[in-house]
């Protein structure tokens, strides 16, 4: 495990004892009334997914340890890997063993607090060490269904990231979005400067750029320049605004034009052709539908993004950084990792796994009182020297 630390800021999240029958599949409540009437055993637990994953248990077994002290039993931790490992599909990645009524009720919420981890850590992890040299923000809070969400898939981000780090020496997430998670990125707070809305309120993008820095001095600046389809002549105007934090590389342009438009100055033909001037070779080669439409589609596309670093050189500021953000998922992250996107930082809630089938842990038991049995099929749980059906 981990040497960071474990206190989380929600740490509470998840029933506590007393409402665990409330939200447990009522199968395992009544096992458990089941077991307790007719004598308790002493179970082993293998814990699964169908698909590669990084170890990211911490959440979950905070949750398991908090429940067991309540409960005043002792069980048995056996992890197979440590947090950020590779595991493979079916491979198990820890086994639990205690009385079989004093567990059979925390599978389905020890399971909710593990398997989404595991997946979105393994999306965050090829996502940095995809665009190893680019800084990810994490954006995912408003894309999560509650706060409990929130911190799992922060976690989860946070344990991709130092993976990601250590094996490749990516920058990873450098931040998140919301206070209460920001500690998994080791920092105090969230980052961010400012929604559409501000841009809205102030009028203009250099006004709201102004109202900003005047209330935050102190904040190096990032302005979005999409909300009046003018992203170049604002991008320009901010920076002619603020030549000194342009000059010094406080001041970042986001882009975060949404898929129903070009960004200014672009369209097909002239996105091919900012892509011909700096990565030709990304337009010379046999492309999906999706992959065209990220290199020369419309929304943030590595033509636009292409067209943006351009503009801001050729006026004279190479120092101001670009964010990007807009549907930033896996898959587009290797796309612009493959033609070198000029991205600083990514804005990015898409290491939430695309598909949420894909983050179904699976809890076995394998053995009663010391005698191996498992449904037919699921030999492969038993540890490597028990491998036979006994």
């Amino acid at each position: 495990m981990s040497s960071r630390p474990t206190t989380l800021v929600g740490a509470g999240y998840g029933p506590t004892n007393g409402d665990i029958a409330r939200f447990a599949d009522k199968y395992f409540v009544r096992t458990k009334e089941v077991v307790e009437r007719y004598g308790d055993v002493r179970v082993t637990y293998a814990v699964f997914m169908r698909r590669p994953v990084l170890f990211a248990p911490r959440l979950a077994l905070d949750w398991l340890t908090r429940i067991m002290a309540e409960r005043g039993i002792a069980i048995e931790l056996d992890l197979r890997f440590k947090e950020g490992d590779w595991v493979g599909a079916g491979e198990p990645m820890l086994y639990l063993t205690g009385p079989f009524a004093g567990l059979v009720d925390l599978e389905t919420i020890l399971l909710q607090r593990l398997g989404p981890c595991c997946v979105a850590a393994f999306n965050a992890y090829n996502m940095c060490t995809d665009l190893p040299k680019v800084g990810f923000l994490a954006m995912d809070a408003r894309h999560c269904a509650g706060a409990e969400m929130g911190e799992m898939m922060a976690y989860a981000a946070s344990v991709g990231s130092a993976e990601a780090r250590r094996r490749a020496g990516a920058v990873g997430f450098i931040g998140n979005s919301v206070d209460a998670t920001a500690h998994f990125f080791g920092r105090d707070e969230g980052s961010g400067t400012m929604p559409h809305a501000l841009i809205g309120y102030a009028g203009s993008t250099v006004r709201a750029a102004e109202m900003f820095h005047e209330t935050f001095p102190e904040q190096p600046l990032t302005v979005l320049v999409d909300f009046f389809g003018q992203e170049i002549t604002d991008s320009l105007a901010v920076c002619a605004r603020f030549p000194e934090l342009a000059a010094s590389g406080q001041l970042s342009i986001r882009l975060d034009t949404h898929g129903g438009r070009f960004v200014e100055g672009l369209d097909t033909a002239e996105s091919y052709a900012v892509l011909d001037r700096h990565v030709p070779d990304a337009i010379r080669t046999y492309r999906t539908h999706e992959e065209l439409r990220w290199l020369t589609g419309t929304g943030v596309s590595a033509a636009a993004i292409w067209h943006v670093r351009e503009q801001l050189d050729r006026a004279g500021y190479p120092r101001v950084r670009i964010i990007a953000s807009s549907g930033f998922s896996p898959q587009k992250c290797k796309l612009m990792a493959s033609v070198r996107a000029p991205i600083d930082v990514v804005g990015t809630g898409s290491y939430l796994p695309d598909q949420w089938t894909e983050t179904y842990a699976t809890a076995d038991v394998i053995a009663y009182d010391g005698q191996y049995r498992v449904k037919v099929g699921r030999e492969f749980l038993f540890p490597n020297k028990d491998k036979s059906r006994r």
